[in-house]
């Protein structure tokens, strides 16, 4: 059984492959409010907050993809501000329920909610919410959410 929202080419992939580890380029989206609240979703396989973001696709420029990703998963068009950061390394590694493991290199963007009003998909996410970033030091996000923030200069911790 695969996780939630597998592509087609990853599904792909994995019957070749199995549980083995893929590296797999990705994007988190962070639209941010005036107030400095980022936009999270609490993932259905894991009942965790994660950021917006996942796999590129073939074909698919990363840009294209987190505005994908955002309207898959809240239901939000965005509007993107620009890279914060590119992030990889052993701490960007997810062993999913189901046994895959996969390694990302994710591009991280700035956004803005430009039209939607936040909701999840209830296939991926069950939730959606606003967080001040020091709300999250002890909220409830994966180790791979916390370390992607860290990376991204909005959580205190070892980058």
């Amino acid at each position: 059984m695969r996780h939630v929202g597998v592509s087609p080419f990853i599904a792909q992939l994995r019957d070749l492959i199995g549980h083995q580890l893929l590296l797999l380029p990705s994007v988190a989206v962070l639209p941010q409010r005036a107030d400095g609240r980022l936009l999270l979703v609490r993932l259905a396989d894991t009942g965790l907050w994660a950021t917006i973001g996942g796999a590129v696709e073939p074909d698919e420029s990363p840009e294209e993809a987190a505005l994908r990703e955002a309207e898959e998963e809240a239901g939000v068009r965005v509007g993107l501000c620009g890279i914060r950061a590119v992030l990889g390394g052993p701490r960007f590694r997810i062993r999913y329920p189901n046994g895959d493991e996969t390694a990302y290199v994710s591009t991280v963007f700035d956004a803005f909610v430009k039209s939607g009003t936040p909701a999840p998909d209830h296939d991926e996410t069950i939730e959606v919410g606003w967080f001040r970033p020091s709300e999250l030091a002890e909220g409830d996000i994966s180790s791979f959410t916390r370390a992607l923030l860290v990376g991204a200069r909005l959580l205190a911790g070892r980058p």
